[in-house]
């Protein structure tokens, strides 16, 4: 009776979900603030495992490959240095030199254009600084809003780096509050998981886990609002 009713159900469900989880599809939940304002503390984001490739459940094997992850992308990916899953922004492709010089990223020696934004547009979700600044990168082509933290201690200048065959350089959108590529090196094709494309739910960390109802179901993709005029890009 137990084996027919829980056991057997059980099993069945794990045996077809398991590999889905695995190979097809996912959910990350993100417990910092390092692709803020994209992403807060407490989103759980959707994970598009089959955006890249199809691999072997529960390894990192191909068994096909249709695209590569591009810029502006976020990509779900194991760290080079401990294999930890992150979410970080792709802001080199192979080929690339990337550089940053006083918080302006360089790409392939030029200079991306910036967007200021209003900080009240996000100044109820950013805690850690008392003046953040805001603004839209202009990723070639790939806009995305990105966070400066000019109170915190950071890494503000960097490289260049040339990224090599099959490797990719990741940053988070907060800029002066992320552990990325600058700090753990390129990041392997193979160790990449899929791109996350979605807000599924949300949860306040420093309010007890309200949900933040606004947030669920928000695509990752960025829409510039109004409030904005361009930056000077001089590094």
């Amino acid at each position: 009776m137990l084996w027919r009713e829980w056991i057997l159900p059980f099993g069945l469900f794990f045996m077809v979900m398991a590999p889905l989880k695995s190979a097809v599809v996912d959910w990350n939940w993100v417990p910092s603030g390092s692709m803020k304002p994209t992403i807060l503390e407490g989103d759980l984001v959707w994970v598009n495992k089959l955006a890249y490739d199809l691999k072997v459940p529960f390894t990192t094997q191909h068994l096909a490959r249709w695209s590569d992850p591009r810029r502006g992308d976020v990509a779900v990916f194991f760290s080079p240095k401990d294999g930890t899953r992150l979410v970080k922004r792709v802001i080199g492709v192979p080929g690339d030199t990337v550089e940053l010089r006083n918080e302006v990223l360089y790409l392939n020696g030029t200079p991306q254009r910036y967007t200021a934004l209003a900080p009240e547009l996000f100044k109820p979700e950013i805690r850690e600084d008392k003046n953040p600044l805001l603004a839209v990168e202009h990723l070639a082509g790939a806009d995305h809003a990105i966070l400066v933290l000019p109170g915190r201690p950071a890494v503000r200048s960097f490289g260049p780096v040339v990224v090599g065959p099959d490797q990719y350089f990741m940053m988070g959108d907060s800029r002066d509050n992320s552990f990325d590529s600058r700090f753990f090196g390129l990041v392997p094709r193979v160790a990449v998981v899929g791109r996350a494309t979605t807000v599924l739910a949300s949860f306040d960390l420093a309010r007890y886990l309200r949900p933040r109802m606004s947030r669920f179901f928000q695509s990752l993709t960025f829409v510039e609002p109004p409030q904005s005029h361009p930056l000077s890009a001089a590094g």
